[in-house]
């Protein structure tokens, strides 16, 4: 039985994390209202709860879910186990905070006004945007 390890995130729109997720890679993610069960490669219910899941069918059949929950301050921590921390480490985590990131700013300017000029990635996988917005 894998332990499960929670890690903090900054993440705050469960929509939002569902695109950066879905720009990660995982076209199958579900989304609740309350926590539920997460379950590990066995299909054995789990003691850990998310709101935002990836289940382990999704993921490989030696893997368990992967669930983003919700804690006191609002943020998203995710919930993965051992195993899966090789595949799904911080440097993953800093992959999805990046499409995250996009996904905001893509909101941010659909909702204020403004357009998407350029879309570019440097070299090094930098992303620059230019927005603009017509008076």
């Amino acid at each position: 039985m894998s332990h499960f390890t929670r890690v903090r995130t900054a993440l705050r729109d469960a929509d939002l994390l569902v695109s950066a997720l879905g720009a990660a890679g995982f076209g199958t993610v579900e989304v609740h209202d309350a926590p539920q069960t997460l379950y590990g490669y066995q299909g054995d219910a789990r003691p850990e709860r998310a709101e935002v899941i990836v289940r382990r069918a999704h993921l490989g059949t030696a893997s368990n879910d992967l669930g983003f929950r919700r804690t006191d301050d609002g943020t998203f921590e995710a919930i993965i186990s051992d195993y899966d921390r090789r595949q799904y480490s911080e440097a993953w985590l800093g992959t999805v905070s990046q499409h995250y990131a996009h996904a905001a700013t893509l909101r941010y300017a659909q909702d204020n006004g403004f357009e998407v000029a350029t879309e570019e990635r440097d070299a090094d996988g930098t992303l620059r945007l230019t927005l603009r917005r017509f008076t």
